[in-house]
Order: structure tokens, then C-alpha cells, then sequence
């Protein structure tokens, strides 16, 4: 199993930071990245390679590639979307199907999060579990959060932003365990929800696999602190919460 991190998107709400940065690689914590953060959580729990998923500016993350294989001891594969700015993220992981096929533990470039999630992921393998999404079910949620509902062994039904929050049974937080038994069925989804519509989310894929029959299972992370950043009131929230961890 290696880690991979989606690190293409242009961060537009993060101007000026993104004028010369991807999102990944707004600092919050000094001079640490979400992307040193996560690179951080991957190899606490044994992962030695990632592979991440660039796009818009990847001249930073390819200017930064061997100093962050040094100081986490991790070998990192770049993957080019030469759709970043065009298409939204379903393509962006479609870009990683080769990946897929090793089993990863998927991390959006933008959560700021404990590695804490990563090991809640772990720890749920088994029982014939091929997808896990990492799942807040204590936060209180707004109509901009990637909502699940789930029913009793059976995953998830349904998940998206467009749902009344009332009716959720958590929120996505942006990382996934996907075994390699699921890259084949996980890319063919992805490839059907891009070609429908390009602006579609990789958790539009999800509920794509959902609709085909596929159990996507879930796990509770527990009361944790993260955010995903997608604004300035997002950034100073992710200091807030980066520095302690």
C-alpha cells in the first residue's frame, strides 16, 4: 500500500497564496505545507512510497520533490493532470489508475489533518472492505461540506454536497483507503463520471460505484480536529489546527 495525494487544483480562493503556489503547498505551520503534513502522517503509519497527483504550478512540487523524499524518507512518483484547470478532481484521481492497482490511502491536497485518520483507516481493513471513506460524524454540518449518508452494513447510499445536512449521517473529510481488489472497478467509475460531466467531484465516482452495486464502506474518525482549506477563514483554521500536530 502507498499513499497519494491529489495535489492539482488551483486553490483560486487562496489568491495571492496561489498565484505562484499549489493549494498543497500554502503554509500553515511555518514554513510546513499541507503536504509536509500529510507526507508526516504517511510515513508514521510505514507507508515508504506516495505518489501525488499534480496539475497547476507542479513546477513547485517538482522543485520541492527531493527535499521532501529527504525529510520524510518517502519516495515520491509525480503523476501530470494536464487537465488541472480545466477539469474538476474525478479526472485528477483517474490520472492515478495505475496507482490504484498498489492500494493507497488517498488524501485530498487541502485536509489538514492528524495522522490519527490514517490509522483509523488501517485498523478498519478487512471484511472484504475495498473502499473506506474516512467519515466525521460529530461535526455539525453546513450546505458547502461532501455529505454521506450510510445505512447499516450496507455503506454508503448516498454522497454529495447537494443534500440537506439534516439528513447526513457525516461529512467526507478527504481521505480514502482503497484496496487494490477496487482500482479496476474504481477507475472504470471515474472515467464514466468525467465523461458526463468534467465539473464532477471523484466522490461523484464514488457514488457512481454506489449505483452500480458496489459497497463503499466508511469509517468514524472519531472527535478530530481538521478543516479543508478552500479559503482564508479555511487557512487560519488549518494554523489553528496545524501547529498542534
Amino acid at each position: 500500500m502507498i499513499g497519494l495525494v491529489l495535489a492539482a487544483g488551483a486553490g483560486r480562493r487562496l489568491r495571492p497564496y496561489t498565484d505562484t503556489l499549489p493549494k498543497a503547498l500554502v503554509p500553515v505551520d511555518g514554513e510546513t505545507t499541507v503536504l509536509d503534513l500529510t507526507l508526516k502522517n504517511f510515513a508514521e503509519v510505514g507507508l515508504t512510497e506516495v505518489a501525488v497527483v499534480v496539475g497547476y504550478r507542479k513546477e513547485a512540487v517538482y522543485d520541492r520533490k527531493e527535499a521532501l523524499e529527504a525529510k520524510y524518507g518517502v519516495s515520491i512518483t509525480l503523476i501530470d493532470n494536464d487537465k488541472a484547470e480545466e477539469w474538476n478532481n474525478a479526472y485528477s484521481l483517474w490520472c492515478a489508475r495505475e496507482v490504484l492497482k498498489k492500494g493507497v490511502i488517498l488524501a485530498n491536497g487541502d485536509t489538514v489533518h492528524p495522522v490519527s485518520v490514517e490509522k483509523t483507516l488501517l485498523a478498519a481493513r478487512g471484511e472484504d472492505r475495498k473502499i473506506i471513506l474516512a467519515l466525521d460524524t460529530v461535526k455539525s454540518l453546513a450546505d458547502e461540506e461532501m455529505k454521506v449518508i450510510t445505512a447499516e452494513g450496507k455503506g454508503v447510499q448516498r454522497i454529495t454536497k447537494l443534500m440537506d445536512p439534516a439528513d447526513a449521517t457525516g461529512e467526507y473529510i478527504g481521505v480514502t483507503l482503497i484496496e487494490p481488489e477496487a482500482a479496476e472497478e474504481l477507475a472504470d467509475a471515474l472515467k464514466a463520471t468525467f465523461e458526463r460531466d468534467p465539473d464532477l467531484y471523484y466522490e461523484d465516482g464514488y457514488q457512481e460505484l454506489v449505483n452500480r452495486g458496489f459497497t463503499v464502506d466508511v469509517t468514524p474518525i472519531g472527535e478530530v480536529k481538521w478543516v479543508e482549506i478552500d479559503n482564508h477563514d479555511d487557512l487560519a483554521k488549518g494554523r489553528d489546527i496545524a501547529c498542534q500536530y
